[in-house]
């Protein structure tokens, strides 16, 4: 059975955490999910989606501060680490091995065991520093995969358009999902 943590830290874009924690407690068999979200996080996801449902889809969720987490060990057999929508300020701590909570401390854990590590950062425009952590970061063996929506599909609404990217992230993480294909 797939174990996989998600984080989200308190950019802008919880649609995105959203669409991906529904996808995932629609997948059969259901994956073993964690979750750890940033006091920031909580804020935006009632200011960006006007509720706190983030709780409601049945996954464990871990304090920031828990570095008892199983996932903040390299013995855990957590495969993939999510971080959707991820901050700059996460990113660049990342970038330099600062593990000063749970998700930076996940994400180190998956660098230094060569697992999946899948950041999806929503900011723009970017300056130098951000885009030399994403260059130090995929150096390392993250993958950067921008919140940036397709439009070949047409999306119909937000949810829609938030699942072009979504269903990306889940492909990296090597988790199928019916999607949009071009020209297929």
């Amino acid at each position: 059975m797939r174990k996989i943590a998600v984080g989200i830290t308190g950019a802008s874009g919880a649609i995105y955490a959203r669409v991906l924690l529904s996808k995932l407690k629609a997948l059969q068999p259901l994956p073993e999910v964690a979750v750890v979200m940033s006091d920031n996080a909580k804020t935006v996801w009632r200011h960006e989606l006007g509720n706190d449902d983030y709780d409601h889809f049945g996954f464990r969720f871990f304090n920031r501060q828990d570095f008892t987490a199983p996932f903040a060990s390299g013995s855990s057999a957590y495969d993939t680490l999510i971080v959707i929508p991820c901050s700059m300020g996460t990113m660049g701590r990342i970038a330099q091995g600062v593990s000063d909570d749970l998700i930076t401390r996940a994400a180190d854990v998956m660098l230094k065991e060569r697992r999946r590590l899948i950041l999806v950062p929503r900011d723009t425009p970017l300056n130098i520093i951000q885009l030399r952590n994403m260059t130090a970061l995929t150096e390392a063996g993250a993958i950067i995969c921008p919140a940036m929506p397709s439009f070949y599909s047409k999306p119909a609404d937000f949810e829609a358009l938030a699942s072009t990217v979504v269903d990306r992230v889940l492909a990296l993480a090597s988790i199928e999902v019916p999607r949009y294909r071009w020209g297929e």
